[in-house]
């Protein structure tokens, strides 16, 4: 049996999921049916869920109530906070668990914040101090300690302070980050139209390494590292994807872009989630909107990319999907469901839908390690 853990939105953020849910399918690429066996651990609206890459601890990110917990799994589908919440930023959307499993990386849409959060042996979480608007501040500013700043307080994020646009212009809003393979970080602010490269300090934070500038108005949200190194990342105003590639000196720029399909309608379309394949030959990008999967064929040693397909996604507003066992599972916030779709193996296009199950406002789909 194939197993998930799924986020979604509770009554406080108009939602009716009652916390992280559990779905279970058949197993292997034959699967053909899904079910909701219902909420395995209470949580206000968990959008986002990580797994700690070697212990039986998945992390939430609260988005309403602005923190993170962690939960260890007990039994086949049940999970039980550990330690204490810890607070973040506002309307924190996305968790990024380093590769060892000694820190998380937390982004912030409503104010901008990229939280380091460290984890001890048994997954819990440490007290952050301090974030990325901090250590932001202190390599613009010339601060002395970093890491002995302290954090800034709720609403005074990285926007304040952003050196690509006049004070008030935009809001800063962090969506997603990534692990490097070089140990640095990767975050994407839709909001200023940048991916910040960061670097990891042995204490707690972050140093800002250098920026990625994207075009004005494209609005970078998720992304995904291919196993060329370079990396994807989608565009929720633009429906773009955009390619960045590592210099010899470490210092990323862009190297390709294209859009997510040429029918995409710009204001009526928004893309959420970045997906790719194992074997790293294809990409799945959702629009919201259309309601549509768009796919992508990855050319080159990974620098390029080609859209190839456009298929109807089965649900309304898809807000997240992953490839699973030679399928697309594809969460639809506003049609309460998740729907199964086949993928042509050879060409990498989306076949149609093969089922579709009733689930409370999912936002995020988690395998079941």
């Amino acid at each position: 049996m194939t197993r998930f853990w799924l986020g979604g939105y509770g009554p406080a953020m108009d939602g009716s999921a009652e916390g992280i849910g559990f779905l279970a399918g058949d197993a292997g690429r034959e699967a053909s049916t899904l079910s909701y066996r219902g909420a395995v651990a209470e949580a206000p609206s968990p959008s986002w869920l990580a797994q700690h890459p070697s212990l039986d601890v998945v992390y939430a990110a609260l988005e309403g109530d602005a923190a993170v917990q962690a939960y260890a799994r007990t039994g086949e589908a049940a999970l039980i906070p550990i330690g204490e919440r810890v607070a973040v930023g506002t309307s924190v959307c996305h968790l990024a668990v380093a590769p060892n499993g000694s820190s998380l990386v937390a982004s912030c849409y409503g104010d901008g914040r990229v939280v380091r959060i460290g984890l001890d042996g048994a997954g819990r979480l440490a007290p952050a101090r301090p974030d990325a608007a901090a250590a932001l501040r202190a390599a613009l500013f010339g601060d002395d300690d970093p890491d002995a700043a302290p954090a800034t307080p709720p609403g005074d994020g990285v926007a304040a302070i952003d050196p690509h646009a006049a004070e008030g212009e935009r809001v800063s809003h962090a969506h997603a980050a990534v692990f490097l393979p070089d140990g640095r970080v990767a975050t994407t602010d839709l909001g200023f139209d940048l991916v910040r490269i960061w670097r990891v300090p042995a204490t707690q934070g972050l140093i800002l390494d250098h920026e990625v500038v994207l075009p004005r108005g494209t609005g970078p949200r998720h992304l995904v590292l291919h196993p060329s190194g370079h990396l994807h990342v989608v565009t929720e105003y633009s429906c773009e994807v955009f390619t960045l590639g590592p210099s010899p000196d470490g210092t990323w720029s862009i190297v390709s872009s294209t859009v997510a399909t040429p029918i995409a309608q710009v204001g009526v379309d928004f893309p959420a989630e970045l997906a790719r394949t194992r074997d790293g030959q294809f990409l799945y990008t959702a629009l919201r909107g259309s309601n549509t999967i768009a796919a992508l064929r990855v050319r080159g040693g990974g620098d390029a990319l080609e859209p190839i397909a456009l298929a109807d996604s089965g649900v309304d507003w898809p807000r997240h999907h992953l490839v699973h066992e030679g399928k697309l599972l594809v969460a639809g916030q506003r049609s309460d469901t998740v729907t199964l779709l086949d993928l042509d193996e050879r060409t990498g296009a989306p076949l149609g839908i093969r089922h579709q199950a009733p689930v409370p406002t999912p936002t995020h789909i988690l395998p079941v390690r």
